[in-house]
């Protein structure tokens, strides 16, 4: 195999392909170079198909933290579980290639990405799904590709295909779309409430973009890739579904419009298992061959039950529960369930019904990020929590999963647009989504749920959140838009397209489709459809609670801040923390955060404790300043000057002329150690040395004149002023 390279620009920047040199064992490698990031992904097949009821594609992203120039975190100092980044990225790429193989390919697919080199204003991500598809297509795999993918930005109103960081930064509009070059069949957007228009047009501004990336795709094909491996389908046999369409069709049809999920489900459970049984009882060559067979006719009367739903919402507008195509569920909302949470929300929709908690902490409670990315943390934080429970079944419960993750991050995006600065509100906040009950749209519910948690514990967010998700129903030519799918019309739909946002624009999409791809005027026409559900929504969310608590629950850390000259934070931290944590221990555990400009915050639930720690911190960087005046304490005499401290840490110098208006002849015979005199800042000098006066806090007596300046000292003044301290002013550590 000769090695195959060639460049090509694409908006401004050079993308190269190379294949035939690395990793030529693997059914497909491609090695891609964008700018200074570069990606190797690979595509293997397994020869033989497995006997299972759905294509086993694996998908990774593995991130190297090397092409960073970075060294892992952690003990082991290596690369472990995917970061949170690499599985959500992993996801990206998985959604537009899987409906791309046909239907009935059950031969094992392992897709690899490896980052080995990453420049962050480039993306590896789209450089990843980008040789993804190409490894596919250059493979022995049957692929119906190929497929690629942009990130759209929008920075002062022009779009850009790809944006640096920086521009991502300053834009209100960070949209990921990949499709064919026919169609676009994934969506993943986080947006400053843009407008449904803006949004399309963004869409079609991507598409576009994408079509360039095909047609060099096409090129690569052309010359690299190698002839496709012969597969059989899975198919089902004739007999079983014989059997079925005599015996247990048409009672599954019937059952489909049954109204209540459970009742549904345990009607058409009871019908396959029957009709499994039937087919069981028929001859077979051996017990391998028999379990076969009850596995077919499970999966046929699944067939039957999505066929049937199909139907009545394509032909007769009916959907499964009876409702309208563009009805909402029963809705219902609810805040304060938790009394000691520092906020608490409850939001049903049918048969989906989601908790949501806001806990509120220190900013230095953000989790920590160790990823390929130039995020370090993250203030915000949602979370989602599916059990089994949810949906009546008994299942794995551990640490989430890749769908977990993903909701948790569709969430996470459509609420962090309204999220308030950390200058308006420096507290780390994370919501905890707790699905209750789930029938379909339980992400978007976390985000209705989350956005009343949030409002009940205090948090100042700009407006209201709500998601709802979308449907479609394609046959033939026509097509029914679907509003807030229910988890029949998700499993057997064609599009499952999730629109969260304000009252003024998107803040969230994320759509995943089973076809080749769809038009503007379906995605048009969703829009609009959600754009309508959502307001709905919101109204039944604003009837509960309509706008953010003016206080945080008095379970909640309360805060206050003050500004440390940045020269003196050593002071306030002391020698190995000792000076901070001597304020912590005296001020019932107080946390305090204090950042490289000085800006402090300490937090407590108890605001006696945050004033108390704030005295002791402003005592610590008090500074002297012409004019103060001081009860200071005597704390060393001399023949002509005393030390005073004026307060914690400071020391003032107060000469012999300066203790009253007449003459002093002995100092000791006015000063002694430990005496309180009341004294005036009248000078400090470059070296931060204080010098303070007694006499300018008398009053003057009348006829006061000024002595001469001039005449001899006597020589004790000379000495005692020619050993003054350095220690005046400087800070007792």
């Amino acid at each position: 195999m000769e090695k195959y390279k060639k460049s090509w620009n694409f908006h401004g920047r050079t993308l190269t392909v190379e294949n035939g040199e690395i990793a030529k064992q693997a059914g497909g490698s491609i090695l891609v170079r964008y700018e200074d990031t570069v990606v190797l992904s690979v595509a293997t097949a397994s020869h033989q198909a497995k006997d299972s009821d759905f294509f086993p594609l694996t998908v990774l992203y593995n991130e190297k933290m090397y092409a960073a120039g970075k060294i892992p975190g952690g003990f082991l100092r290596r690369e472990g579980r995917p970061s949170e980044h690499a599985t959500l990225t992993a996801r990206l790429i998985d959604r537009p290639i899987r409906p791309l193989f046909a239907e009935g390919f059950r031969n094992e697919v392992q897709v690899v990405n490896t980052v080995l080199s990453v420049d962050p204003d480039c993306s590896s991500e789209m450089a990843a799904m980008f040789g993804s598809s190409l490894a596919l297509c250059v493979s022995d795999i049957p692929f119906n590709g190929p497929v690629a993918g942009v990130q759209v930005g929008r920075v002062y109103g022009e779009y850009i295909i790809n944006p640096t960081v920086e521009q991502s930064e300053k834009g209100d509009l960070n949209l990921t779309v990949a499709g064919t070059k026919d169609a676009i069949n994934m969506v993943e957007a986080g947006a400053k409430e843009v407008s449904e228009e803006d949004m399309l047009k963004a869409l079609q501004i991507g598409h576009d973009a994408i079509k360039e990336l095909c047609l060099i795709q096409e090129e690569v094909i052309a010359a690299c890739a190698k002839e496709k491996m012969e597969v059989v389908l899975y198919e089902i046999a004739p007999e079983i579904k014989n059997l079925i369409d005599e015996q247990g069709k048409k009672r599954i049809e019937e059952a489909v419009s049954i109204k209540g999920k459970l009742e549904r489900y345990g009607a058409i459970d009871a019908i396959s298992e029957e009709m499994a049984e039937a087919v069981a009882a028929l001859e077979w060559e051996n017990d391998a061959a028999r379990d076969k067979a009850v596995k077919q006719a499970k999966e046929y009367c699944t067939e039957i039950e999505a066929a049937e739903v199909r139907r009545l919402i394509s032909e007769e507008k009916i959907r499964p529960d009876g409702r309208a195509l563009d009805e909402l569920r029963p809705l219902d909302s609810q805040v304060d369930l938790l009394p000691r949470a520092h906020g608490s929300a409850m939001f049903t929709r049918g048969e989906t019904q989601v908790m949501s908690i806001t806990t509120l902490g220190a900013l230095s409670d953000a989790q920590i990020i160790d990823d390929l990315t130039l995020e370090t943390e993250k203030r915000f934080m949602h979370q989602y929590n599916f059990p089994p429970f949810s949906v009546g079944e008994v299942g794995r419960m551990g640490s989430p999963g890749r769908r977990e993750i993903g909701h948790g991050a569709l969430g996470e995006r459509a609420l962090l647009q309204v999220m308030p600065d950390k200058e308006t509100f420096p507290y780390a906040i994370r919501t905890s989504a707790e699905v209750l009950e789930s029938n379909g749209s339980s992400s978007q519910a976390s985000i209705c749920a989350g956005t009343m948690s949030l409002m009940a514990a205090g948090v100042p967010i700009k407006a209201m959140v709500a998601g709802v998700a979308m449907g479609l129903i394609t046959v033939g030519d026509t097509y029914s838009i679907l509003t807030d799918i229910q988890g029949m019309e998700d499993h057997y739909g064609d599009m499952d397209f999730k629109v969260a946002g304000t009252r003024d624009g998107i803040t969230a999409l994320q759509m995943d489709i089973k076809v080749t791809g769809i038009s503007q005027e379906i995605l048009r026409e969703a829009l609009a459809q959600a754009h309508k559900g959502r307001m709905q929504i919101l109204d039944n969310m604003e009837a509960v609670i309509s706008e953010p608590r003016p206080e945080v629950s008095k379970y909640a850390p309360k805060l206050d801040k003050l500004m440390i000259p940045v020269d003196k934070i050593r002071i306030v931290i002391g020698k190995g923390g000792e000076q901070i944590d001597k304020i912590i221990e005296e001020c019932g555990d107080v946390k305090i955060d204090i950042d490289d400009d000085g800006l402090c915050i300490i937090y407590h639930t108890d605001r006696e404790m945050i004033n108390k720690a704030k005295a002791m911190i402003e005592e610590l960087i008090r500074e002297a300043k012409v004019g103060d005046i001081y009860d200071a304490k005597v704390s060393e005499v001399r023949d002509s000057f005393a030390f005073v401290t004026l307060f914690e840490g400071t020391d003032a110098l107060l000469h012999v002329s300066q203790l009253a208006w007449e003459r002093v002849e002995n100092i000791h015979d006015v000063l002694h150690v430990g005496d309180i005199v009341k004294v005036k800042v009248i000078s400090i000098d470059d070296a931060g040395k204080v010098k303070v006066s007694a006499k300018e806090c008398l009053e003057k007596p009348e006829g006061y004149v000024e002595p001469k300046k001039g005449g001899r000292r006597n020589n004790a003044e000379k000495k005692d002023s020619g050993n003054v301290e350095k220690r005046v002013f400087r800070k007792k550590n």
